[in-house]
C-alpha cells in the first residue's frame, strides 16, 4: 500500500479546519470552537497512527516522499537544473515522536482555548491552526529549504495570536518575540544558503552523508562558522542564556493556550534544530564545542533555577524554570554519548508534556482568581484540593520525581556528562536542587500558604479540564514507569548520530 500520501495529510490537515472556519459567521461562537477543536484530530489520528505502524514493527520511510518542486535553471534551459529543490517530507524515530507530542499538545491546547479565550475566535482558531501546520511541517520536512518554510510559517500566527489576545504588554511581548526570532531566522537562513551553494543539496540526509566525506565540499573552518550560527539561530529559539529575555516575556503576556503550545512545543524546534543540523551536521565541530556547551548548559540550569526562586509571579516561576530545564538538553548534547542524547531528546519530550501541564494549571488559576501572584494564591487546597494535587504532581514531575518522565531526562543527561566532563556535570547538580526548591515553594505557597482569598466555593477542576491535565498527567507518567515508549523509536536515531561522531 503506498503511504506518501500520509505526511502530506498529517501536515496540511489543520488548514481544512481554517476553510470551513472562514464560511462561519463571527457569531458562530459554538461551532468556531467545535470546528477549531475538530480541525486538530486528524492530524492527531494520523500521527498516532505512525507511531502504531513502528509498533506493529513496520518501517517509517513507507512514509517518505519526494517529488521535484523548485529548479534553478542556467542561461541554457535545456541543460540539466543547476539546483533543484525538492518537496521532501519523512520521519525518523525523533521526528515521529515530536510529531506526536506536537498533535497531543495541539489537540488539548485548542481544548484550553474554548475555555479562557474571550473574544474574537473565529480569527483566533484560524491563527492557531495555521500555527499548528507550521509546527507538523518543520518536525516532517526532509530539506532545508523546506524546513525553513515552515520554521518562518510558526512565526507569524504566534506574532498575532501573542499581540491580539494577551494580556496587559501582549504588543510589547509580541515585537520582542518577532525580533529575537526573527534575527535568529535570519542567521538561519544565510547558513541554508551557504550549504546549498557549496554542496547542490538541501537534502537532509544528503548534505550529512556529503559532509562527513574526507573530500567534502566544506572546509573545517567553515563549518565550525555555520556550527556556531546555528547555536546562534536555534539558541534564540531553545533559548540559550543570554538570548532568553524575549520568552519571558512570551510567557507571562500571552494567552494561557498559546503558552501551551509555545512552551510545550516552539522551545523544542531550538533543541530539534541543534541535534538535527548542528550534531546530525557537524559532529567533529560540535565535539570541539562540546565543553563550551556544556558550560552553556550549566548556566541556563543554574541561572533559570535561581531566578525562578526569587519570583512573586508563578508565571514567572515556570518561564524561568524552561530557561533551567533546556540547560539539561544542552548538558546531554554536549555529552556526546548515547546516555546524553538520549537524556536530551528524553528532556525535550517531557518538558513538552510538562509544561504543558502547568501552564494549563495556570489558566485554571488565572481564570479563577484573575491573578497568578503567589502572594494572592494562598489557600488554594481548601476550595480547589483536584486543581492542587495535580499541581503538586506537575511539580514533582518537573523536579525529576522518580517514576515520572523527568527523572529519566535528567538522570541520562546528567550520566552522560559525568562520564565526560564530570567537573561541570558536578556544579550542574545544583541546579537540580535548587529546582526541587523553587518549585516546591512556589506550588506549597500557593496550595497551603497563607490565604489571601477565600477560596471557599471557587469551582475546583470540572467537565473538559480534566481532558489536557488528565492525558499530559497519564503521558508523564507513561514515560517514567516504561520509558521504552520514547527510546525504541529512538533506537536507529541514536544510532545515526553515535556513528556520525565516532561513538
Amino acid at each position: 500500500m503506498n503511504l506518501t500520501f500520509v505526511l502530506s495529510l498529517l501536515v496540511f490537515s489543520p488548514l481544512l479546519g481554517i476553510v470551513v472556519l472562514a464560511f462561519l459567521p463571527k457569531g458562530a461562537e459554538k461551532w468556531i470552537k467545535v470546528v477549531g477543536v475538530l480541525a486538530t484530530l486528524p492530524a492527531l489520528l494520523v500521527a498516532l497512527g505512525t507511531y502504531l505502524h513502528f509498533q506493529w514493527g513496520k518501517d517509517l520511510g513507507d512514509f517518505a516522499i519526494s517529488v521535484p518542486w523548485i529548479q534553478f535553471r542556467g542561461m541554457n534551459s535545456a541543460v540539466e537544473p543547476v539546483f533543484s529543490v525538492y518537496y521532501e517530507l519523512g520521519l525518523s524515530g525523533f521526528q515521529m515522536l515530536l510529531v506526536v507530542l506536537t498533535a497531543i499538545v495541539a489537540t488539548l491546547s485548542a481544548l484550553a482555548a474554548t475555555k479562557y479565550i474571550r473574544k474574537e475566535w473565529k480569527g483566533y482558531f484560524m491563527l492557531f491552526l495555521l500555527l499548528e501546520t507550521g509546527m507538523l511541517g518543520v518536525f516532517s520536512a526532509e530539506n532545508l529549504i523546506l524546513f525553513f518554510i515552515f520554521f518562518e510559517l510558526t512565526l507569524i500566527p504566534t506574532f498575532f495570536l501573542i499581540g491580539k489576545w494577551g494580556y496587559f504588554e501582549k504588543e510589547k511581548a509580541a515585537y520582542s518575540f518577532l525580533i529575537f526570532n526573527g534575527l535568529g531566522s535570519a542567521v538561519l537562513l544565510i547558513v541554508i544558503m551557504i550549504l546549498f551553494a557549496k554542496t547542490g543539496t538541501t537534502n537532509i540526509d544528503i548534505l550529512t552523508q556529503m559532509l562527513a566525506l574526507p573530500s567534502a565540499p566544506l572546509s573545517d573552518d567553515l563549518k565550525l562558522g555555520l556550527l556556531i550560527a546555528l547555536l546562534i539561530a536555534f539558541g534564540v529559539k531553545l533559548p540559550i542564556f543570554p538570548l532568553h529575555s524575549w520568552m519571558l516575556k512570551v510567557h507571562v503576556e500571552a494567552p494561557p493556550s498559546v503558552v501551551m503550545i509555545h512552551s510545550g512545543i516552539l522551545l523544542k524546534i531550538g533543541a530539534y534544530g541543534l541535534i538535527r543540523f548542528g550534531l546530525g551536521l557537524f559532529p567533529e565541530q560540535f565535539a570541539t564545542l562540546a565543553t563550551l556547551i556544556a558550560i552553556l548548559g550549566v548556566i541556563n540550569l543554574l541561572y533559570g533555577a535561581y531566578l525562578a526562586f526569587i519570583q512573586t509571579d508563578f508565571k514567572m516561576v515556570l518561564a524561568y524554570s524552561s530557561v533551567s530545564h533546556m540547560g539539561i538538553v544542552l548538558i546531554g548534547l554536549a555529552a556526546m554519548n548515547e546516555a546524553g542524547v538520549q537524556g536530551a531528546i528524553f528532556q525535550v519530550i517531557s518538558h513538552g508534556l510538562i509544561s504543558a501541564l502547568l501552564f494549563f494549571l495556570v489558566a485554571v488559576l488565572y481564570d479563577r482568581t484573575d491573578t497568578s501572584l503567589i502572594g494572592n494564591l494562598g489557600g488554594m487546597a481548601k476550595g480547589m484540593p483536584i486543581a492542587s494535587g495535580f499541581l503538586l504532581a506537575g511539580a514533582l514531575a518537573s523536579l525529576g520525581l522518580p517514576g515520572m518522565s523527568g527523572f529519566v531526562s535528567e538522570f541520562l543527561a546528567f550520566l552522560g556528562l559525568f562520564r565526560e566532563l564530570p567537573w561541570v556535570a558536578l556544579v550542574g547538580t545544583i541546579g537540580i536542587i535548587m529546582t526541587a526548591a523553587y518549585l516546591l515553594r512556589a506550588v506549597l505557597n500557593i496550595t497551603y500558604g497563607k490565604a489571601h482569598r477565600e477560596f471557599i466555593g471557587v469551582r475546583d477542576l470540572n467537565g473538559s479540564e480534566f481532558v489536557p491535565v488528565v492525558v499530559l498527567m497519564l503521558l508523564i507518567v507513561l514515560i517514567g514507569v516504561y520509558p521504552n515508549v520514547l527510546s525504541a523509536p529512538l533506537q536507529t536515531t541514536l544510532e545515526t548520530i553515535m556513528l556520525g561522531i565516532g561513538g
